[in-house]
């Protein structure tokens, strides 16, 4: 097959891929179905377009397939994640994650030995292997729904904690399996201390490592950090096997580290990494989907979803409510976390072992597992937001929402973001930033200057080597890009500060009142008690107000609720008893900056 065939089915598949994670949102299923499907649909034992899955090559391809995606996968789930979001659901989610998972494959595997054709040591074997939760579905349906955040991190944590736990139990038992005189639970408790531990300090010390490296190393470009990312995945999963500990753990643990710290590019280092995170699972579940034999299932079907059964309604719910009874989940919070415990290609992974090591009932192993994995994704995925909701255990907000600055969410609201970088030569420089003469629907959100944010004010001055970051509505954008111009090469006129005269006469009457609805947008006043807006001096964004004069010489100025009209000198007054009132620092700046510019404009 040619290279450029290859790269075709290659694209082919992703893009088939991207369509069924599409269609699976709209089914409200998780896209590891649809992408097991296309895999079995396309296999050797379906068209026949791929033959693969007959050979023991085979098997353990797919198994270093998986080995590859789930690190890949745990990485990007620890780094969305990171540990302040994670730290507080650990008194819940740690004790899921170890003694949950050992109850689990315990209850598992012993009903397993009583109902199927299998010896003590193979059913736990089997129980093992689907303990576990799997961290690639419980990712993907938990971005987008609304479950609580405490329960949404405890089981992203859960899953993210127990890999290492099931992987350890699967060994272990296989190698009783195998030896049955020379290895017993000693020796698998060995094992676990031994991988755990290891694994964990590798974790914590490679993800140490790496923030210290993302803070102190300047790189040329942004595109070499996720590059350092992927790096530091590697290492931790490669020096911890090769430690003799656990590298699932590890993995995690370095995600959970770097996505706790402040470091540069996180925005493009978590995008790259969410975007990589799909392509391992659309190359994980496909290439699981290859290995299966339809054929073979339909023997397996009542065996299967009895396990399924005994899994999800009396295993599961046994070791949440035993696990999580002393960490302060109420009785609704263990059901539905109970519930959600989705299995997915870890198991699948997990029961590849059995095959390659020639285990009895090995094959029967793997298609009652595939059973099981189908019956989860299908019928626990489609049903954790409809059971959340019916236990009053959701929330408006997303369990994980996305940054609300990135530009792809900016963009559907119809604005965008625009960088203008300042050179020494340019004519914005020693300027202040209210007097760039941006029109009203663009502001200066953000100037990056020396490797660090700062809030710009209107009387912030622009310094060479700036960044100018500017937010700016797209009907407005064209006017702006055209000020480019006019910032590198000037003219950039100062604008001629407003003068405010007194009234003629009496002293006008001071009056203050509540903004009603009724009144319009009090950040652009059209008249205020039927007097019209002659001009706009000062415009508050975030949170709507402005100072404006009026048609018969008073000033008015609203915010926070009120309007107040008169003279300059009562408008300093009232502003000045606000600012000692005021119940954000937000609010102060405002009053602030109003009498300040009252006083200005009003000066002789």
């Amino acid at each position: 097959m040619h290279d450029g065939t290859l790269i075709l089915i290659a694209g082919s598949l992703l893009a088939l891929g991207i369509g069924a994670t599409l269609l699976a949102g709209r089914l409200r299923v998780p896209g590891l179905v649809l992408f097991l499907v296309l895999g079995m649909a396309i296999g050797s034992d379906g068209l026949g377009l791929i033959t693969f899955g007959s050979t023991e090559s085979d098997v353990e391809l797919a198994r270093t397939i998986g080995i590859i995606a789930l690190a890949l996968i745990l990485f990007e789930g620890g780094l969305g994640a990171g540990w302040n979001e994670i730290r507080p659901v650990l008194r819940g989610a740690l004790p899921l994650a170890t003694a949950g998972t050992l109850i689990t494959a315990a209850i598992t595997g012993l009903l397993s030995h009583v109902l199927f054709d299998f010896t003590v040591l193979e059913g736990l074997l089997l129980g093992s292997v689907i303990a576990s939760t799997d961290s690639a579905a419980i990712f993907s349906v938990l971005r987008g729904s609304n479950v609580k955040r405490k329960l949404a991190r405890t089981l992203e944590a859960e899953s993210g904690f127990n890999d290492p736990i099931a992987v350890l139990l699967v060994l272990g038992f296989i190698e009783w399996i195998q030896t049955p005189d020379g290895y017993g639970i000693a020796d698998m408790v060995v094992l676990m201390v031994q991988q755990l531990s290891i694994g964990a300090l590798a974790g914590f010390a490679v993800g140490a490592a790496a923030v210290v490296a993302f803070r102190k190393v300047a790189f040329a470009t942004t595109g070499l950090y996720p590059v350092a990312s992927i790096a530091t995945a590697a290492i931790a999963f490669g020096s911890a096997d090769q430690l003799g500990g656990s590298g699932f753990l590890a993995v995690y643990m370095a995600g959970l580290s770097l996505g706790g710290a402040r470091i540069p590019a996180r925005r493009t280092i978590d995008d790259f990494h969410a975007g990589l995170a799909w392509v391992a699972q659309i190359a994980l579940f496909f290439t699981l989907g290859l290995l299966v034999f339809p054929s073979e299932l339909g023997s397996v079907a009542v065996d299967g979803l009895l396990l399924a059964i005994v899994l999800t309604l009396i295993a599961r719910p046994i070791a949440t409510f035993v696990s999580t009874s002393l960490a302060g989940y109420s009785p609704r919070e263990m059901t539905l976390v109970s519930w959600s415990g989705l299995r997915g290609a870890l198991p699948v992974v997990f029961a590849t072992f059995p095959v390659i090591d020639g285990v009895p009932h090995a094959e029967e192993l793997f298609n009652l597992v595939f059973f099981v994995v189908i019956t989860s994704a299908l019928v626990q995925g489609a049903t954790i937001n409809p059971l959340a909701r019916f236990l009053k255990l959701t929330s408006r907000a997303e369990a994980v929402p996305p940054p609300v600055m990135e530009v792809g969410t900016i963009r559907r609201l119809g604005a965008e973001v625009l960088e203008f970088p300042v050179d020494e030569d340019h004519a914005l420089v020693g300027r202040l930033v209210n007097e760039l003469g941006l029109p009203r629907d663009a502001l200066v959100n953000v100037i990056v200057r020396d490797d660090e944010a700062l809030l710009p004010r209107g009387s912030t001055e622009v310094a060479a080597g700036d960044r100018l970051h500017i937010v700016v509505r797209e009907n407005a954008r064209g006017d702006v890009e055209a000020l480019f111009a006019r910032w590198r090469d000037g003219p950039i006129a100062r604008p001629t500060p407003d003068r405010i005269s007194a009234p003629q006469g009496r002293s006008p009457i001071f009056s203050v009142r509540p903004w009603r609805d009724e009144d319009g947008d009090p950040a652009a006043p059209e008249q205020i008690a039927d007097v019209a807006v002659n001009r706009t001096l000062r415009t508050r964004r975030e949170a709507r107000g402005a100072l404006v004069l009026l048609a018969d010489g008073r000033l008015a100025v609203t915010g926070e609720g009120v309007v107040a009209t008169g003279s300059p000198r009562q408008l300093v007054r009232f502003c000045r008893d606000r600012v000692g009132r005021a119940q954000s620092p937000q609010a102060k700046a405002w009053w602030q900056e109003v009498a300040g510019a009252v006083l200005q404009s009003s000066a002789p």
